[in-house]
């Protein structure tokens, strides 16, 4: 369903105009190419062009407002005054156009939480609508896999940009969605993104290394994350955090000197969403913890022990919004598997399981491997490679992460991208060691992965979860971790 645009004046959506009149618009937009007649266009800065290149494109496709920074306004200031637009220039144009965006669509469900951190984000969102779900709520999930839930719609980012994301909010409100859970990832913190949406709570997993292709450093790449608690969550809004990772006890602090309320979720004392143990078998896990001083045990039906943290994130997140402790508890053995995330994707005849995993960091990696291995009897197997084009520092750190826990390494191609393949893998096994095996094929050395696996083994495809293609080149080709898996095993097994 598409949200009908209504005029707004610029002065609505707080914007005031250097230049031109406070004229209504009809819309919004960041690509040129989707200009319409009466839209504001966001001219922003990039990495190699800036926006305001485009402004006489989106001048002739009928815009009626430029909205930019004071180096796109030297671009095109002449360009909007022949025009005869309105040019709105600000200090931190991204941050403006995602207020405006909030005032333009509107509307949000009631209830919305933000998760951000290196890994987890995809699970605590998912098992967060899925709690409400059970406890009868209209919910729905935003992030890596898309719109999940009461509202369903694909996505390219796993956080989407402003005008995307404002719309997404409004038209999920329309249907009658009152509750949403979505992923915050750092590169959407950075930009922007998730300002002038109103948090109930937000939640934090985990801080490792990751986009370091993107970020400066670790510091930068912290502060992004710290942003959805120091900028965009409201100084009433709840903040469930992690507090066994070092960094999440350092934004606790924050948390608790901005005034804001706090959850902490850990297996130290002290904290409030308490992991008190787990017990493991091939189907899933017996998970005990406490809430308010208050002992729970329940039985999940999830592979990894990683996952119990997950569970006990999202579970807080709902508690912190208004749902029953007791209800939140008793919906948690209803929870399924997210799609690519430690996926149960095949079983070969002599029982030895298939796992796909989005495990794409040395961390993931090796919570992973770790989590997997209590519930495995015979030998651990790994499949993983990295991707093309992204932080290269991390490749020998993930074989490493391999090497140490797992018992058969296979080496292969992710997405390359522009790399050279073959020089990905190297920094791979520089990792991995000599007794790794090197199949640049992704589905042959899945293939040959599974053929290596004999009763009470298990193997893990890391890497690339729930994504459906490979990225060679500038090419996407079709690729699915968990349809080849099981392809492989109905192979291997004479189904086919």
């Amino acid at each position: 369903m598409s949200t009908s645009a209504p005029e707004i004046a610029l002065s609505a959506l707080g914007l005031t105009a250097m230049a031109g009149p406070d004229i209504p618009v009809t819309g919004l937009s960041v690509d040129s190419r989707q200009v319409r007649p009466g839209h504001l266009f966001a001219a922003l800065g990039g990495t190699k062009t800036h926006g305001a290149e485009f402004v006489p494109a989106a001048l002739e496709r009928g815009a009626k407002a430029i909205l930019t920074d004071r180096d796109g306004a030297h671009l095109c200031q002449s360009a909007v005054a022949k025009a005869g637009a309105a040019l709105v220039v600000a200090e931190d144009p991204r941050q403006t156009l995602a207020y405006a965006a909030a005032l333009f669509f509107g509307r949000q469900p009631a209830s919305v939480v933000a998760v951000t951190g290196t890994n987890g984000k995809t699970s605590v969102a998912s098992f967060t609508r899925q709690i409400w779900q059970v406890l009868g709520y209209e919910a729905a999930n935003i992030g890596t896999t898309g719109v999940e839930g009461a509202y369903s719609a694909p996505s390219s980012h796993t956080t989407p940009e402003p005008i995307t994301l404002h719309r997404l909010l409004c038209d999920m409100a329309r249907v009658g969605v009152t509750h949403a859970a979505m992923e915050a990832s750092s590169h959407g913190l950075a930009q922007r993104r998730l300002d002038g949406v109103q948090l109930s709570a937000a939640a934090f997993t985990n801080f490792t290394q990751d986009h370091l292709d993107y970020h400066a450093n670790f510091a930068e790449y912290f502060a992004a994350k710290a942003g959805l608690f120091t900028r965009v969550l409201p100084e009433d809004g709840v903040a469930v955090i992690n507090t066994d990772d070092p960094k999440g006890a350092e934004l606790a602090d924050y948390v608790l000197a901005r005034g804001q309320s706090l959850i902490r979720v850990g297996k130290a004392e002290g904290c409030d969403m308490h992991l008190l143990g787990e017990r493991f078998d091939a189907t899933g896990q017996d998970l005990r913890f406490s809430w308010d001083d208050r002992p729970h045990m329940v039985r999940l039906p999830l592979i990894g022990g990683f996952q119990a943290m997950n569970v006990l994130t999202a579970a807080a997140l709902c508690i912190a919004c208004g749902a029953n402790p007791l209800e939140v508890v008793q919906a948690l053995p209803h929870l399924s598997t997210v799609r690519g995330r430690m996926q149960l994707a095949a079983t070969r005849d002599n029982g030895a399981s298939v796992f796909v995993d989005y495990a794409h960091t040395p961390d993931a990696v090796s919570t992973a491997l770790q989590a997997l291995r209590p519930h495995v009897l015979g030998r651990l197997v790994v499949v993983l490679g990295a991707g093309g084009d992204r932080d290269r520092t991390k490749r020998p750190l993930m074989g490493e992460a391999a090497r140490k826990h797992a018992d058969v390494v296979f080496v292969t191609d992710d997405n390359p991208r522009t790399e050279d393949p073959a020089a990905i893998r190297t920094a791979v096994l520089d990792g991995a060691g000599p007794d790794a095996i090197e199949v640049g094929d992704r589905a042959e050395a899945i293939l040959r992965a599974i053929d290596r696996l004999e009763p009470g083994d298990a193997l893990l495809i890391a890497g690339k979860g729930h994504e459906t293609g490979q990225i060679i080149g500038t090419d996407v080709y079709p690729f699915d971790d968990a349809e080849q898996a099981s392809v492989a095993v109905a192979a291997l097994d004479g189904k086919i």
